[in-house]
């Protein structure tokens, strides 16, 4: 080829990735006109209003050119309370277009259309508001690290299916966003179209997946000008009633209170709980524990998981140590046994304050009280009771100071605080924490220094360090990381680790396809190697040598294959639960593969099997899972998910005494059933079902004692029943209706037991006749929730 046919088919090529390259700008315009949210589009303003089209796919085919027939074509308008959004998404198959009716904020087989919006445009976080085919509502605060859809706003949108595809109109509030105090306002804009039944999405603005941050490719939105947020101050009253029968008797509670949430300013908002009422959350999967730590339990108190992104930074916040169990556990004579300890302490209030300056410095405060928690004990010699307390009055605080900049890297400071009242326990942890990436976000610097003071009978001090470096894009990626972790690092009052006193290095290696190939739809290639070392020994904490293979067909049914090799010899500093002792865990393969058939397919399947084989004798691990789903219609769907595992001569502790640490040889399996349904009457009302079993054992045949070099001696002296049998119900059947925008009233009937023993019994039937046999305990509730904006009374009155 000549050099003058070269130059010309670079620099074609040139202005072909400079347009991709370039953001997009939409003008949009002020308006007087009353619009009403109907989704029929008829007002005269959206005849003139600026047209934002010709989107590009950003996945599975990355910045293809939407086809002609599903052209896309959105509008934003606005006025001194909201933006104004009318998108008209094309489709020559309209009796095509996916539209299962779901819960808010759950996506299903749907179609979606989606406005992000940053109202400060520093590429760091975005506001997502999202409608489906069906109607229903999703939204989220977003991250490059995450997508927070606890968070929920207020406000309108309608669709409307016609001959030609759909459309969809959205009013969002200026009290749902946040920006600057600027006269003339520059946002960060984007939107997204998911064609659910060819399992692509397009955007407006084109985001290069080549690169690994997105909010920062998004758009331009200008036009606003001389706008003014309305007063944010919204109450949210609640009552609800409770009837509660066991065998022990039937109770019946009353409860209201009140919810606060109060904009301060522009940028930062108030949410504060007046009598807290969590008896409607989702139930804890409860299981047979055997391991040295604590269960680990997801959030489900709306308080603590709605907005709380930024009190995440630094990872020491964990908030079920909030109204958790106590901390204490009461002294005892020989002739003194607890009649009563309470499993959890009641929480007092609650207040958060967040929000980011015009200048990118995110300021997070949260604090919490929980009140004075005492046992019951009983003196057998005397016949007396006495109190104890085990929780004093507790105040919990977290203090967040997030700083962005650069559009894309930010520096943070965290401190989480717990004190008790008296002689009890106190604690307190900082954290700077610090994320860098280039500035065309193709390199990350990630690092933290982290350090915990404990105030107890003997103060002690501990601290974290790590640095990654990760290149985060094109399609050769790796990642280097370094850790160190003190010995008495412990951030355990108010966050959670299980694992100190280690150093470590990770190095991962990945390969990944950008477009479509012949085969696959997206592939994904991973290699990573690890290494932790005690630091008080030298040895080997832990190790692993993992290869990941995952993507999609072109069927869209996707996969995902593991191996995981621990090579080398390695040692548990926790398991023996004594300090300065540990246990050999000898070398291991494991395996997994696990594939999920096409969602959109009304009868769809995800399985996963494992293999976990020891360099020991005949100890071996095997896993199952197994969920097939059908969906019935648009408004009825059920799933069934089975988890099997089977422990063939598992060891683990299960005793200290005088002779020494006792270990066992055991086999153990788990077996969970889950069954969900739903029924949506519209896309306002639904019924929903929730019902686990559980059931685990674990049985002994073998007893050793622990030598000081961590192997173990066999033991045939030790003859104590330290078998395990433990069986779990949880039933929920709940109807909700949102009759308004941000009101609710839901019923709730609960039915759940618990049963533990300590003889095994193998036969599934027998296991759930003992667990209907035993103490359930049956809860109807009814729960009335109602949001009242400051500004529509005012308006009113």
């Amino acid at each position: 080829m000549s050099k003058p046919h070269s130059f010309l088919l670079f620099f074609l090529l040139f202005l072909n990735l400079s347009a991709f390259s370039q953001k997009k700008t939409l003008l949009t315009k002020f308006t007087t006109e009353n619009i009403i949210i109907d989704g029929k589009i008829e007002e005269e303003i959206w005849k003139t209003a600026a047209l934002a089209s010709d989107f590009v796919m950003f996945e599975p085919d990355n910045g293809k050119p939407i086809n002609a027939t599903k052209k896309t074509e959105v509008k934003i308008v606005y006025d001194n309370d909201a933006i104004y959004i009318a998108a008209l998404l094309y489709d020559d198959e309209p009796t095509k277009i996916k539209k299962e009716i779901t819960n808010r904020d759950v996506f299903g087989v749907s179609d979606h259309f989606s406005v992000y919006i940053n109202g400060f445009n520093d590429g760091q976080q975005d506001f997502r508001f999202f409608v489906s085919a069906a109607g229903v509502q999703m939204d989220c605060i977003a991250t490059e690290d995450s997508e927070d859809f606890t968070w929920d706003a207020i406000w309108d949108s309608q669709v409307n299916i016609t001959d030609f595809g759909w459309i969809v109109e959205m009013k969002i509030p200026y009290a749902a966003l946040r920006f600057s105090k600027a006269n003339k306002q520059t946002w960060g804009l984007n939107f997204m179209r998911e064609i659910k039944r060819d399992v692509q999405k397009y955007t407006w603005n084109h985001i290069d997946t080549k690169i690994g941050a997105v909010i920062p490719q998004a758009g331009i939105l200008e036009g606003i000008e001389n706008i003014k947020t309305p007063t944010r101050l919204f109450l949210i009253p609640y009552t609800s009633a409770y009837y509660q029968q066991s065998d022990i008797g039937s109770d019946t509670t009353l409860k209201a209170g009140l919810d606060i949430k109060y904009g301060i300013n522009d940028s930062f908002t108030l949410d504060a709980i007046l009598v807290p009422d969590f008896g409607q959350t989702k139930f804890d999967n409860a299981i047979l524990n055997l391991l040295p730590f604590e269960q680990k339990f997801e959030e489900n108190r709306p308080f603590f998981t709605e907005g709380t992104d930024l009190f995440n930074k630094g990872g020491l916040f964990y908030s079920r140590r909030i109204g958790g169990e106590p901390s204490a556990y009461p002294n005892l004579t020989d002739e003194e046994e607890i009649t009563n300890y309470p499993s959890t302490v009641n929480l007092l209030n609650a207040v958060k304050i967040s929000g980011r300056t015009e200048k990118g410095l995110g300021i997070g405060f949260l604090n919490a009280i929980t009140e004075k928690t005492k046992a019951t004990i009983f003196n057998s010699l005397t016949n007396e009771k006495r109190k104890e307390v085990i929780e004093p009055l507790t105040n919990y605080n977290v203090l967040v100071l997030d700083q962005r900049f650069n559009q894309n890297s930010s520096v943070s400071f965290v401190n989480a605080n717990t004190t008790r009242n008296g002689e009890f326990r106190d604690a307190n942890t900082s954290a700077l924490v610090f994320d860098l990436n280039t500035k065309q976000n193709t390199y990350n610097l990630y690092g933290d220094f982290k350090f915990s003071h404990v105030n107890t009978l003997e103060d002690y001090n501990g601290y974290k360090t790590a640095l990654n470096f990760e290149k985060t894009s094109g399609r050769y990626r790796y990642l280097f990381s370094g850790k160190y972790i003190s010995e008495n690092y412990d951030i355990n009052d108010l966050g959670i680790v299980f694992y100190t006193n280690y150093h470590s290095a990770l190095a991962n290696g990945s390969y990944r396809i950008l477009n479509p190939t012949k085969v696959f739809n997206t592939l994904k290639i991973e290699q990573e190697l690890n290494l932790e070392i005690q630091n008080t020994t030298g040895k080997i904490q832990e190790n692993w040598y993992k290869t990941v293979f995952k993507g999609t067909s072109l069927n869209n049914d996707y996969f995902e294959l593991g191996i995981v090799l621990n090579p080398l010899e390695s040692f548990d500093f926790y398991e023996p639960r004594e300090y300065g002792s540990y246990v050999y865990i000898p070398k291991r393969i494991a395996s997994y593969f696990g594939f999920e058939l096409n969602r959109n397919n009304p009868l769809t399947l995800d399985m996963t099997v494992n293999f976990t084989k020891y360099d020991e004798q005949k100890r071996i691990t095997s896993g199952l899972y197994i969920s097939p789903k059908y969906r019935f219609n648009d408004k009825i769907s059920l799933a069934y998910a089975l988890e099997y595992t089977k422990m063939k001569n598992d060891r683990g502790w299960v005793d200290s005494n005088n002779s020494g640490i006792i270990f066992t040889e055991r086999n153990r399996e788990i077996l969970q059933n889950d069954l969900t349904g739903k029924y949506s009457l519209n896309n306002k009302m639904t019924i929903n079902l929730t019902a686990r079993y559980y059931w685990s054992y674990s049985k002994n045949h073998d007893f050793f004692t622990l030598q000081n070099n961590g192997y173990l001696a066999p033991n045939s002296t030790y003859n104590l029943n330290k078998d395990r049998n433990f069986n779990s119900w949880n039933f929920d059947l709940s109807y909700s209706w949102w009759f308004a925008p941000g009101s609710e009233i839901s019923v709730l009937y609960r039915n759940y037991g618990l049963e533990r023993a300590s003889t095994v019994e193998k036969e599934v039937s027998k296991n759930l006749k003992n667990i209907f046999n035993s103490d359930l305990t049956n809860v109807l509730s009814i729960s009335l929730r109602y949001f009242i904006d400051y500004n529509v009374i005012k308006n009113k009155f």
